[in-house]
């Protein structure tokens, strides 16, 4: 592969050399590079040079960004050899030959090119490229040599992953060993070349992370990568090449991925004027699921269920004792084994939403259809699986693996069909199975007619009474013996683990009760939330929140490890947030100066994106209905976590409202149709959302009243028609905010605010626009304003009193 690399993202450079840039693009016999010199490409996009990575002294030469302020190197040449003093220079000698010299001219790093060129230049690409190319041949992509094909760390757009068939060239990226170290590191991510492809990171010689292969739109294990306005992707897999490329819908905008030598292996990010820093955009891995084989052979990964492993049907662990203590690395074995030759037939077992399994031993034959597939497999005693190839339109093409499946997971959401071979004597006892569970319901449901039809003149009497006894008293029908699919813990054990509820271990309290800070005997640290028996939170929302929570993946919500139901208790055990809450740091004068304006980006960033995926991306549709600061908790590190789901709905399909005449939520976060007439939608998740991003901004609540008698949301757009939004900014943020992104959160906190629902942007659009500098458009004024009312009168207007009695609406008249 030659001794050629890319950069990542540096942090300070012990060498900021201004050296003077040759006016030109290229590099001829005539024109060496010194030490101290730069050429840039022709747009001004990239430039080349010598630079010293971090505290390293040593010399190398690289290919970086010319106009972002933090150096961020995207090529390196000599990656394994620095040079120790500034003698290096670039040139093209005598006799034809592209070298890096150092003191005494010993060669350092040469292109390794198999043509001669009698003119040859060097030149630097707009789109990062370094290429070596004869001046008399003006044929397009007519290079001797390119840096693309040599790739370090970083993959732009426009260059090749993969296979250059005809000539063996693998072109794959290696993490550099440290900031400070461009050689090679542990990882390397590259394109497997076999029949049926797909992208493998590995850390030494061992698997890390896998893609799945290629299914016609994306690959198939990484459904992140799904279409976006910002980039799209391409796939060439022919006699001469298999690669992977993506390009940018617009040449403006700066996108890179990495391979780090870090946790999060791959990163693609965009650079963001406003904020003058990366942007996450994409990494991988994404979960536990993403490790390579986590779970072993024939078991597949969930991360919306517990255990994470699960056996494929008709499949045991192979180790039961391994597998109950969480580790599923050896796999699982057939109950039975294939009849395959015997008199007994095999048949299949479909399974869907699946990251088909490693493709190492996988046939390929784009020209069967399904059923074809399906008839060669069984046909085969080694064929264990068969799948499409590609999944466009209804599906076609075979493909088709022999020996152990491994490196499965199942998505909610996502993913494809796999058919994997079992004996008859198995799926026919599934089918049983199944007849057996119809008949003995069929039988219940009969028994149960029979008890309706005597019970229900009686039922039909007592009904309504029954029902006003639950709404005066704030109840509902419960039962708590629904199976919660959640490990439940013992309530001896967590009132241990906080010292039997001590005031000592109590972090807060919301209004469904106390939570109080607990360690378990294994060490970890939990946050357990106590249902108050007074609380307005009944079992349904309990069991909602459990249920809900247990099935949510996602950085930016909290993670639910289980629950206890016993007696008049009822328990959530969440990982512990050791900052608490939000509202714990904006609303407090001191602890607010602990959070910057880029911590408070960020958190704003991540309450968006946890949001875009529970109205979009998780399996259904979820409105949270309560989104606030209390409910905002904050990690180690000040990431955000979206929490507290007991008056969350789920909706499915293509549901996108509802209704209720049980209004429930917070004072100051209500969307006007929800307060008023109980309409919720996503759009009333992004209004709560609005109000958050305003408290966010200023350090205020929405609660108070601030100047002509206005509540925050009256005041801050009082503030926008005046062209002052600026006034708005809390006063510990003025020496740490980037005042354009600022102005650009409230501008995007009105339009989550707008009177009418359709007038408001998704969440989508909403992380769009915060990571983006495009033109935002105009907001209307808000839905209403929320000022206190003094007389504190009883609502008749179906809203739950125990929230109408403190405040009243004013509606706004378009101007």
């Amino acid at each position: 592969m030659g001794n050629l690399c890319l950069l990542l993202v540096t942090g300070s450079l012990v060498l900021f050399f201004s050296g003077f840039a040759v006016a030109v693009d290229t590099l001829d016999a005539s024109r060496p590079l010194s030490d101290g010199e730069t050429i840039a490409s022709s747009g001004g996009a990239f430039e080349l040079g010598f630079f010293s990575p971090g505290s390293s002294r040593g010399r190398y030469l690289g290919i970086w960004y010319k106009n972002i302020p933090v150096r961020t190197v995207v090529w390196v040449a000599n990656r394994s050899n620095p040079i120790n003093d500034s003698s290096g220079m670039l040139m093209i000698n005598s006799t034809g030959n592209t070298v890096l010299l150092s003191r005494n001219s010993s060669v350092v790093w040469s292109p390794n090119t198999t043509e001669q060129a009698k003119n040859p230049i060097l030149q630097l690409l707009d789109n990062g490229n370094l290429v070596l190319r004869d001046d008399k041949n003006d044929s397009l992509n007519s290079y001797l040599w390119q840096s693309f094909d040599y790739p370090t760390d970083t993959f732009l757009p426009e260059m090749k992953l993969g296979w250059n068939l005809k000539t063996g060239l693998d072109r794959q990226l290696s993490s550099w060993k440290s900031p400070d170290d461009p050689s090679l590191g542990d990882f390397t991510w590259g394109m497997a070349n076999r029949n049926f492809p797909d992208v493998i990171a590995w850390k030494g010689s061992n698997k890390y992370f896998r893609s799945g292969p290629w299914n016609g739109l994306r690959f198939g294990g990484a459904p992140q990568q799904g279409s976006n306005s910002i980039f799209w992707y391409n796939f060439v897999a022919n006699g001469d090449e298999i690669y992977y490329m993506y390009h940018v819908t617009n040449k403006s905008v700066l996108v890179r991925t990495i391979l780090n030598q870090t946790n999060y292996l791959w990163e693609r990010s965009t650079w963001s004027e406003a904020t003058q820093s990366w942007r996450l955009f994409l990494t991988v891995p994404k979960d536990y699921c993403d490790t390579y084989g986590i779970c072993g052979v024939y078991s597949k990964c969930t991360t919306d269920q517990l255990p994470y492993c699960q056996c494929l049907k008709g499949f045991a662990p192979k180790n039961p004792d391994e597998w109950n203590s969480t580790d599923g690395s050896q796999g699982c074995v057939r109950n039975k084994p294939l009849n395959c030759s015997t008199s007994a037939s095999d048949g299949f077992i479909k399974y869907s939403n699946m990251k088909l399994p490693d493709t190492t031993h996988c046939l390929v034959d784009s020209t069967l259809s399904l059923k074809d597939c399906r008839s060669k497999c069984l046909n085969n005693c080694s064929c264990t699986a068969y799948a499409n190839s590609d999944i466009r339109g209804r599906g076609s093409g075979c493909a088709m693996w022999f020996g152990d499946l491994i490196d499965m997971r199942q998505y909610p959401d996502a993913g494809q069909v796999l058919y994997v071979r079992m004996p008859d004597s198995e799926i026919g006892k599934s089918k049983s199975k199944v007849w057996i569970v119809l008949i003995v319901a069929l039988a219940i449901a009969t028994a149960i007619g029979m008890l309706i039809a005597i019970c229900y003149t009686r039922r039909r009497r007592n009904n309504f009474r029954d029902r006003a006894e639950n709404i005066s008293e704030g109840q509902e029908s419960e039962r708590p013996d629904d199976d919660l699919e959640l490990p439940l813990f013992d309530l001896h054990t967590i009132a241990e683990s906080t010292n039997n509820f001590s005031m000592r271990n109590k972090l807060g309290e919301g209004g469904f009760g106390p939570v109080y800070k607990g360690i378990l005997v294994d060490g970890r640290e939990i946050a357990v939330k106590r249902l108050s028996r007074s609380s307005r939170q009944g079992l349904r929302e309990f069991k909602n929140e459990v249920i809900l929570i247990a099935k949510l993946q996602h950085r930016n919500l909290v993670k639910l490890l289980g629950c206890c139901i016993q007696g008049d208790e009822k328990l959530l055990i969440y990982e512990y947030m050791p900052n608490k809450s939000l509202d714990a740091f904006i609303f407090d004068k001191e602890r607010s100066k602990l959070l910057d304006w880029h911590k408070r980006f960020n958190i704003i960033c991540g309450v968006a994106r946890g949001l875009l995926y529970l109205h979009q991306d998780s399996r259904l549709r979820i409105i949270h209905r309560d989104l606030k600061a209390s409910n905002v908790l904050l990690d180690s590190e000040m990431n955000p976590k979206i929490s507290d789901f007991g008056m969350a709905r789920i909706f499915g399909g293509d549901e996108t409202e509802g209704n209720t005449n049980r209004v429930v939520g917070t004072y100051g976060y209500m969307a006007p149709e929800y307060a008023i007439d109980g309409l919720f939608s996503v759009k009333s998740d992004v209004f709560s959302f609005g109000i958050l991003v305003l408290e966010t901004v200023s350090g205020k609540r929405n609660r108070g009243l601030y100047h002509s008698n206005h509540s925050l949301v009256g005041h801050a757009w009082e503030l926008y028609q005046a062209g002052k939004s600026s006034e708005l900014i809390d006063s510990c943020l003025v020496d740490t905010s980037n005042l354009s992104q600022v102005l650009r959160c409230v501008h995007i906190g009105l339009l989550c605010l707008q009177e009418h629902p359709e007038d408001r942007p998704s969440m989508s659009s909403v992380v769009t626009m915060l990571n983006s500098d495009n033109a935002l458009a105009v907001p209307q004024q808000p839905g209403f304003l929320v000022e206190r009312n003094p007389h504190r009168g009883n609502s008749s207007s179906g809203v739950d009193s125990s929230i109408v009695h403190e405040i009243t609406f004013t509606l706004l008249e378009a101007r």
